[in-house]
């Protein structure tokens, strides 16, 4: 079989995406289900949000005007305003009221004294700082405006964004309906976890770990199971997969092997392939195919490559084809910790942690034992860092881009 030319991972990235499309299916569901699910709407806010001025503290409310032409002034206590139960009428400009955060504004005061700078006997009040209009106030709208935006179509919504919703008075939202991703592991020699292993057989850790980060990041999960070395075996588990799923995930076989059969298993099913080959280590032999609507992705069967190709282009193709907008990786400039040299054309992702030098700053440290099997290089890690296409030489004290994992996030 002849080698394709390994494709850049930006190259490829484009151009997959340009051949997907979303898959627009859509459902309603309360906001406090929409975690990690994708707007298929666009929002804007309703009303000011607060609706009205209210304090910011507990104090007492007074006209700055007034105050600041009679500073010696002895308010007169006229009542209270609490959150929920707003003072009834106006307030005269030589009287104060008693008001408690969130309390709304009552009309005529526009400054809030604290009442550690106030002094209160026998239902008067003197307050010692200079007066400013607005002090202590939060204004109409200092949330969001009338009309702002709340949600764009094709975001991915966070808990901030269920809290601001709800703050709106949003309770259910359109959302892209999840997508059903099966994932299979290809290779005589896997075993299932939990069951007895036997001479020559390993257990299958990239289906767990696969499912986990598809979970992680809002998809469904079917189970495909483990399909052996057999070409017709792939072939058949791609096609009933693609029955009833989205997308088909497989690990191992990707290579171009006497035991490696996603190329001819693909052919077989009528997919067209896009890409085969990243210019990136680990996980080089990656493919990725469509067949109408419905995306299969070949990752590597070593557990690192694995997990960087998902990371690194799979997760984003998945947001695409959920509705959302692709996301890059979040990466930070931090200076190496260490020297190394690497082949100029390809990429290198390595597993990293963060540190600090003998001055207190930040450095890139690698971690774990090299090779793209080492499953244990990955736990431990704080993300992965970048090492470019084009470079062959790194040193000490170098930019490089440092990817953080979700896990060592907020």
């Amino acid at each position: 079989m002849t080698h394709p030319e390994a494709t850049p991972l930006a190259e490829a990235r484009k151009k997959i995406l340009s051949r997907l499309k979303p898959l627009e299916k859509r459902e309603q569901i309360s906001v406090m289900e929409a975690r990690q699910r994708y707007a298929a709407q666009s929002l804007s806010s309703a009303a000011d949000l607060p609706p009205t001025d209210n304090a910011a503290v507990d104090g007492f409310g007074v006209h700055a005007g007034f105050l600041e032409k009679h500073p010696d002034h002895e308010f007169k206590v006229t009542g209270s305003a609490r959150a929920g139960h707003p003072f009834e009428g106006d307030v005269p400009a030589g009287n104060a009221v008693r008001i408690f955060t969130g309390a709304v504004m009552p009309n005529g005061p526009d400054c809030v004294f604290m009442h550690e700078d106030c002094d209160e006997k026998n239902g008067f009040v003197r307050c010692f700082l200079p007066p400013k209009k607005g002090l202590n106030i939060r204004p109409k709208g200092e949330n969001l405006s009338f009309g702002e935006a709340l949600l764009s179509a094709g975001q991915k919504i966070t808990s901030a964004d269920i809290g601001q919703l709800s703050a709106a008075g949003v309770g259910e939202i359109s959302v892209s309906q999840r997508l059903r991703i099966a994932v299979l592991s290809t290779g005589d020699e896997l075993a299932p976890v939990g069951k007895a292993l036997t001479y020559g057989r390993v257990f299958d850790s990239n289906a767990p770990m696969l499912s986990s980060l598809l979970k992680a990041d809002g998809h469904l999960v079917r189970q495909g199971g483990i399909i052996s070395d057999k070409r017709a075996a792939l072939a058949s588990a791609y096609e009933h997969a693609l029955g009833s799923c989205d997308v088909v995930l497989s690990s191992g076989g990707a290579s171009d092997g006497h035991e490696d059969h996603t190329q001819g298993a693909l052919a077989d099913i009528g997919a067209d392939c896009i890409v085969w080959r990243l210019a990136i280590k680990p996980g080089r032999p990656m493919a990725v195919a469509v067949r109408g609507q419905k995306l299969i992705c070949c990752l590597p069967g070593n557990p690192v490559a694995a997990f960087v190709c998902y990371k690194m282009l799979v997760s984003a193709l998945l947001d695409r084809l959920a509705g959302g907008h692709p996301r890059s990786a979040f990466s930070l400039k931090v200076p190496a910790g260490f020297s190394m040299t690497k082949s100029v054309g390809r990429a290198e992702f390595l597993r990293a942690r963060i540190d600090t030098n003998l001055d207190g700053a930040s450095i890139i440290c690698l971690h774990g034992r090299k090779g793209a099997g080492v499953i244990s290089s990955l736990t431990g890690a704080d993300g992965l860092v970048e090492l470019p296409l084009e470079v062959e030489t790194i040193s000490a004290g170098q930019l490089l881009s440092f990817m953080p994992f979700q896990e060592v996030t907020l």
